[in-house]
């Protein structure tokens, strides 16, 4: 594993990418034998350096739900990333695109829990208990790290390549609808793009959150009442530039749209 001095530098190193959009090369080329436990060590001495500063936690994202992407990537289980206060977007918003350093969008569902979630042997059932309400949101991927070569260490050192979410459409209770049939159709600029169903995130998106939950019990942690956390993608990220417009359709979970200026 790195040495503490190694990962607070890599982690200096990823706060200051963010304060000013840029990209740093590939921790994986420059510490070979870093490993999973090295990268979310990274991603833990930021995230508490970014807590230190005043910004406030309302969540945490989950990455790489689906079977073909732990395949591309060569891990067998999600990963996660925290998510702030500053980086929530409502429906309809007009987003700075030089806020981020690129900009990819996927498709997700939220889950707002209306009381904490913790492991050993937390169930989809246990999810779906403790959540108030989910709603349609789009995540706005965002690398500090050099895109090509990048590896499931730099991502997950990089808070899991999270930028920003938009939250919008028709909020459901788990109850009113069978959330592994909620698809979606994603647009850029009034064409289609991409297309997907729920159930693509391990069958069923409360899934992800399961597993958060009872990976957050091995380190005495929990998820708590009022947080927000995405599920996953159902669909590949689509790459966005300046001046684009988005829309998500949801069906009867209504729409999101934002435009990136």
């Amino acid at each position: 594993m790195l040495d503490s001095e190694v990962i607070a530098r890599i982690a200096d190193e990823l706060a200051e990418a963010d304060r000013t959009n840029s990209v740093i090369p590939r921790i994986t080329a420059r510490y070979p034998d870093a490993t999973v436990e090295d990268s979310y060590a990274i991603q833990g001495v930021w995230r508490d350096t970014n807590l230190a500063a005043g910004r406030r936690l309302v969540g945490r994202k989950i990455g790489l739900t689906s079977k073909a992407m732990q395949a591309a990537t060569g891990i067998t289980e999600p990963d996660y990333g925290v998510m702030f206060d500053d980086t929530v977007y409502e429906n309809g918003a007009t987003i700075p695109f030089d806020r981020f350093s690129n900009v990819r969008i996927e498709v997700e569902l939220a889950f707002v829990l209306n009381r904490p979630l913790e492991g050993p042997d937390c169930s989809l059932f246990d999810v779906l208990r403790a959540t108030e309400y989910v709603t349609p949101a789009l995540e706005v991927l965002n690398s500090h790290i050099e895109l090509e070569g990048r590896t499931i260490v730099d991502t997950i050192s990089d808070n899991a390549a999270y930028g920003g979410m938009v939250l919008g459409g028709v909020p459901m209770r788990p109850d009113q609808i069978d959330l592994r049939w909620v698809a979606a159709m994603l647009y850029r600029n009034e064409t289609i793009e991409e297309t997907g169903v729920a159930a693509g995130v391990l069958n069923h998106p409360a899934t992800g959150v399961a597993w958060l939950a009872n990976k957050f019990h091995q380190h005495g942690s929990r998820l708590e009442a009022g947080e927000i956390i995405l599920a996953g993608s159902f669909t590949r990220p689509m790459w966005v530039q300046r001046g684009d417009s988005v829309l998500c359709d949801y069906g009867p979970m209504g729409t999101i749209t934002c435009r990136f200026v």
